[in-house]
C-alpha cells in the first residue's frame, strides 16, 4: 500500500510540474516551470485546499533519491577536459562556496521557521 501511495504522490507532484510549466509557457514567464509549480504547491497547501500527508511520501521518496538526478550532469561534466583543465580549480570553490550558502540559509531558515511554529503553539495554548 505504502508503494502505491507514494506513485500517487509523486503523480500529484509531476502534475503540479507540468501545471507549472504550462503557466510559464501561456504567461512568458521568464523563470522555470517546476519553480511555478513549487509556487503553485505551496500555495494550495497554505490555502489547505492540498493536505500536507496528499504529497508528503512522494515528497519525501524524490528528497531521498535527489542525488540520482545529479549523477547524468556529472557525468557530462567529465567530456570537457579543457574547461576542467583550465577552470577546475576555480569551478570547485564555486561549487563549494555555493554549496554552503545553500546549506546555510537552509539551515537559517529552517531554525526560523521552526521557532515561530514552537511560538505560535506555545502562544495557542496560553
Amino acid at each position: 500500500m505504502s508503494v502505491l501511495k507514494r506513485i500517487v504522490q509523486v503523480g500529484i507532484l509531476i502534475i503540479l510540474y507540468l501545471i507549472g510549466n504550462e503557466i510559464t509557457k501561456y504567461l512568458h514567464l521568464p523563470i522555470p516551470g517546476s519553480i511555478v509549480g513549487l509556487i503553485l504547491l505551496f500555495c494550495l497547501l497554505q490555502f489547505k485546499i492540498v493536505k500536507l500527508e496528499w504529497v508528503e511520501l512522494g515528497a519525501t521518496f524524490l528528497l531521498s533519491e535527489l542525488l540520482l538526478f545529479f549523477v547524468p550532469s556529472a557525468v557530462g561534466i567529465i567530456q570537457y577536459e579543457k574547461i576542467l583543465s583550465l577552470y577546475g580549480i576555480k569551478l570547485v570553490l564555486v561549487i563549494v562556496l555555493s554549496t554552503i550558502a545553500v546549506m546555510s540559509c537552509t539551515g537559517l531558515s529552517s531554525d526560523f521557521f521552526a521557532k515561530l511554529r514552537k511560538d505560535a503553539k506555545h502562544d495557542s495554548h496560553s
